[in-house]
C-alpha cells in the first residue's frame, strides 16, 4: 500500500437523516472507484457497509463503516455513517475526524429533523460540507424543494452545481452547472454521455452558474473586487476560488443523482477530489499538553511527532478488537512503540489495516491525514489519543451526546454479574454514547443509550458474544425526602442481655434546611449529660436514616439536626446503643416534621416538524410536563419542558411514533420537586410492598 502525502488525501462523512440512502451512496462510491465489481443492496443484505448480522436483518446502519478508494491519484476514506438517532454517537465521533461532510437529502423530503441533527454535530467541529439529494429516480422526487429547504435552513451560500433534468421514475439526465454541459446516464456504471445544453435549459443553467459565481467571489477580497469591476469571474479564478470557498464554509455545493442507480457518483467524486478539503488544507491541529490545560499544537505533515485519535472501536470475528484512527502528524509503523496519553500507557502497533466494510488489507504505515485500523490494542477504548512518548499530546475528547432513556437490567442465571459486567465495560469502551451505572442507591445496574432500539442492540450483544442473558425492568426512580416543619423528640435505648447491658438517651429537634444545602448537624449538649465520645455514633445513626428514609425508604435531604441533651449510663452505655438511639429518634422527628417525596424534574427539548406540534405538546401535558417555551428552527419548531422522570420512560418510542420517525428530543436532570399528593401515595405504597416483597 503506498502512502499518500496530506495534499492527496480527502476524507469524507456520509451523514443525514436515516433512511436517506447514504448506505446505497457508499455502495455506488466504491462500485464507481472501481472497488466492488458489482452493487449490492440493502434489501438483498449485501453492501459492503452495512455487514453486521444485525444490521441486514433491520436494513438499517447501526455502526459507523470505513471504507476507501483512489480518485484521480487521490486517496479517498469514506465514513458510512448511521442516521438513525439511535445510533447517532457514531455519527459524532466520526465528524471529528473526517474533513468533508457529504450531507445526504431525500429527493422527496428535503431537510428533515436528523439532517439538522448531524449538522449541528458537523458545525461543532467546524467541518466543511456538501449537499447530495438521493433518490431523484423516484416518483415523489421533487429537487427544487429540497434545495429550497437546503437554502431557507442554511443560507445562500447553498448553490445547485447541478439539476434534474427529467426526475421521477424515467430519470437519467442532469445539467452539469460548472461545466455548462448536459449529461446523460444509460446504465449502472454510472458514467455520463456528455452533450451540449439544450437552448431551454441554458437560461436556468446559467442563474445557478451566476449563484455560483457570486458565492465563489464572496469568500475572497480579491476576487470580490475583481466581480465588481467585471461582473463575472473567469474559469481560472473559478477554479481558485471553490476550494476556499467550500473550505472557509462560504458556500455549500449541492449535487443531484441517484444513489442505486449509480447516477451522479463521477460527479460527486469530482469534487471532492478537486475542490473538497484535504487534511493539508487545516495546517495544523491544537491539542493539549497532557494533564494540563497549556495548547499544544501539531502540523498535519509526516515530518512531525505521531499524533493519531482513536474515534471507534468494532469488534470482529476471529480478529477481535479494531481500534479505528485518524492521524494528525507523523508516521505511524507496524512494530512501533506508541503511548496512550488518555490511559497512560504504552502500546505496541501490530497489524495496520486499510479496509472496505469487512475487508481488511495489511499496510505498513499510516501517514499524517489518513485513517484506518489497528488490531488489538490492550489499553485503548474509543476517544483515546495514542502518540510518540517524546513528544506527548492530547487531543480533545469526542463529547457524545447524553443518553434519552434508560433501562434496568439484572442477570437471568445466578453468578453471572461477572459476565454481564465484563460484557457491559467492553460495550462502554466501543460504543461511549451508551452508559453504565451500578446505582448503590436504587441497587440496580442502569444502562442508558441514545433510544430503544439501541440499548436493544447492545442486551442482544450480551447474549451473543459474551453468553449471559438478562432481564429487563423500568429503572426506579431516585425520589428523594425531606421535611417541611420543625419537630422534637427523645428516644431511649435499653437492652439487658444476661451481663452487659445497652442504655443511651437523646433528644433532639430537627428543621427544614434551603433547597440544596443538604444536611446539616449541630451539637449543643451542655453539662456533659452526654460525653463527646458519643456524638460521632449518634451522627452515624442519623446517616444511615440519610441513606434509607423513613417514608418510602428514600435518600433523605435538606435537614438540620440538633442533639441538645440526654442521658448515659456509666457501665451500660456504649457506642452502638448510641447509635440506635440516634437512628430511632432522628427517624420518629422526620415522621412528625411533616415529610414529603421530591421527584427529579428534566429539562425537555423537543425538535419536530411543524405538523407534528400539537400532539407533541398533547403528549408532554398528559406525562404532567409543563411547556417553558417554542421556538422555530427553520422548517421545525422546537419544544421545551420540564418533565418529571417517573413519567419519562420509554418517551423515545411514543416520540417516535407520534412524528412518524421525524421528531427527536435531548433531556438533561433539572432540580427536584414535591410529588403531587396523589402520586406521592402510590410511591409509598409502591415501596411498602417492594419491602414486604423482599422482607
Amino acid at each position: 500500500m503506498k502512502m499518500y502525502s496530506p495534499d492527496k488525501i480527502r476524507n469524507i462523512a456520509l451523514i443525514g437523516h436515516g433512511g436517506v440512502g447514504k448506505t446505497s451512496l457508499a455502495e455506488a462510491l466504491l462500485y464507481t472507484l472501481g472497488e466492488t465489481t458489482r452493487l449490492g443492496t440493502i434489501d438483498e443484505g449485501n453492501t459492503v457497509s452495512d455487514y453486521h448480522k444485525d444490521e441486514i436483518e433491520r436494513k438499517i446502519s447501526i455502526s459507523t463503516t470505513l471504507m476507501h478508494g483512489e480518485w484521480k491519484d487521490n486517496k479517498i476514506n469514506i465514513l458510512d455513517t448511521p442516521g438513525y438517532s439511535d445510533f447517532i454517537g457514531d455519527t459524532k465521533g466520526c465528524l471529528r475526524v473526517t474533513d468533508l461532510a457529504v450531507t445526504v437529502l431525500d429527493g422527496k423530503e428535503g431537510v428533515e429533523v436528523g439532517t439538522e441533527q448531524v449538522i449541528e454535530f458537523a458545525n461543532e467541529y467546524d467541518t466543511p460540507r456538501i449537499f447530495f439529494v438521493n433518490r431523484l429516480d423516484n416518483e415523489h422526487a421533487n429537487f427544487e424543494k429540497a434545495l429550497e429547504s437546503a437554502r431557507e435552513r442554511y443560507g445562500p451560500g447553498v448553490v445547485a452545481f447541478q439539476f434534474p433534468v427529467n426526475q421521477g421514475e424515467g430519470y437519467n439526465k442532469i445539467v452539469d452547472i460548472l461545466k455548462m454541459k448536459l449529461l446523460t446516464y444509460s446504465d449502472e456504471k454510472g458514467k455520463p454521455a456528455i452533450s451540449e445544453l439544450p437552448d431551454d435549459l441554458k437560461e436556468k443553467a446559467s442563474g445557478f452558474r451566476d449563484q455560483i459565481i457570486e458565492a465563489v467571489a464572496e469568500s475572497d477580497d480579491e476576487l470580490l473586487e475583481i466581480f465588481f469591476e467585471a461582473g463575472t469571474l473567469n474559469e481560472e479564478q473559478l477554479q481558485k476560488g471553490l476550494r476556499k470557498a467550500i473550505f472557509t464554509k462560504t458556500m455549500i455545493p449541492l449535487l443531484a443523482g441517484s444513489a442505486v442507480k449509480n447516477y451522479g457518483t463521477h460527479e460527486l467524486l469530482d469534487l471532492i477530489a478537486s475542490y473538497g478539503p484535504s487534511p493539508a488544507d487545516f495546517q495544523e491541529e491544537e491539542g493539549f499538553k497532557p494533564g494540563s490545560e497549556d495548547k499544544a499544537v501539531r502540523r498535519v505533515s509526516a515530518e512531525e511527532p505521531f499524533s493519531a485519535l482513536v474515534f471507534k472501536t468494532i469488534s470482529e470475528a476471529h480478529i477481535g478488537e479494531l481500534s479505528l484512527v485518524r492521524v494528525f502528524s507523523g508516521v505511524m509503523k507496524s512494530g512501533d512503540d506508541i503511548y496512550n496519553t488518555s490511559k497512560q500507557e504504552n502500546e505496541k502497533v501490530g497489524s495496520i489495516y486499510v479496509i472496505n466494510g469487512k475487508k481488511r488489507k495489511d499496510c505498513d504505515a499510516l501517514s499524517a491525514g489518513d485513517i484506518g485500523a489497528l488490531v488489538k490494542l490492550k489499553h485503548t477504548s474509543t476517544g483515546d489519543t495514542l502518540c510518540s512518548k517524546r513528544d506527548p499530546i492530547v487531543w480533545k475528547k469526542i463529547e457524545f451526546p447524553n443518553p434519552v432513556i434508560s433501562v434496568a437490567i439484572s442477570p437471568k442465571s445466578r453468578g453471572d454479574e461477572e459476565k454481564i459486567s465484563t460484557g457491559l465495560h467492553v460495550l462502554h469502551a466501543e460504543d461511549p454514547s451508551f452508559i453504565v451505572v451500578m446505582d448503590p442507591e436504587l441497587k440496580q445496574t442502569i444502562i442508558s443509550g441514545q433510544g430503544e432500539l439501541h440499548l436493544q442492540v447492545v442486551i442482544e450483544a450480551l447474549k451473543e458474544r459474551f453468553g449471559v442473558e438478562v432481564e429487563e425492568k423500568r429503572p426506579k426512580i431516585p425520589y428523594r425526602e425531606t421535611i417541611t416543619d420543625k419537630a422534637d423528640d427523645k428516644y431511649r435505648h435499653k437492652k439487658q442481655t444476661g451481663g452487659a447491658g445497652q442504655f443511651a438517651e437523646v433528644w433532639m429537634r430537627i428543621e427544614p434546611n434551603k433547597t440544596g444545602e443538604g444536611y446539616t448537624f449541630a451539637n449543643e449538649v451542655k453539662g456533659g449529660s452526654i460525653s463527646g465520645v458519643f456524638i460521632p455514633a449518634i451522627e452515624k445513626g442519623i446517616k444511615e436514616v440519610l441513606a434509607e428514609g423513613p417514608v418510602a425508604g428514600y435518600k433523605v435531604v435538606d435537614v438540620h439536626a440538633v442533639v441538645y441533651d440526654g442521658k448515659e449510663h456509666p457501665v451500660d452505655s456504649k457506642e452502638i446503643a448510641f447509635q440506635s438511639a440516634g437512628r430511632e429518634v432522628f427517624k420518629s422527628c422526620v415522621l412528625k416534621a411533616k415529610p414529603i417525596l421530591l421527584e427529579p424534574i428534566y429539562d425537555i427539548e423537543v425538535k419536530v416538524p411543524e405538523e407534528h406540534m400539537g400532539d407533541v405538546m398533547g403528549d408532554l401535558s398528559s406525562r404532567r410536563g409543563k411547556i417553558a417555551g417554542m421556538e422555530s428552527s427553520g422548517r421545525f419548531q422546537v419544544v421545551k419542558a420540564k418533565v418529571p422522570l417517573a413519567e419519562l420512560d420509554r418517551y423515545a418510542t411514543t416520540l417516535r411514533s407520534i412524528t412518524s420517525g421525524r421528531g427527536i428530543f435531548s433531556r438533561s436532570f433539572s432540580h427536584y420537586e414535591r410529588v403531587p399528593r396523589d402520586q406521592e401515595q402510590k410511591v409509598i405504597e409502591q415501596s411498602k410492598a417492594e419491602k414486604e416483597h423482599h422482607g
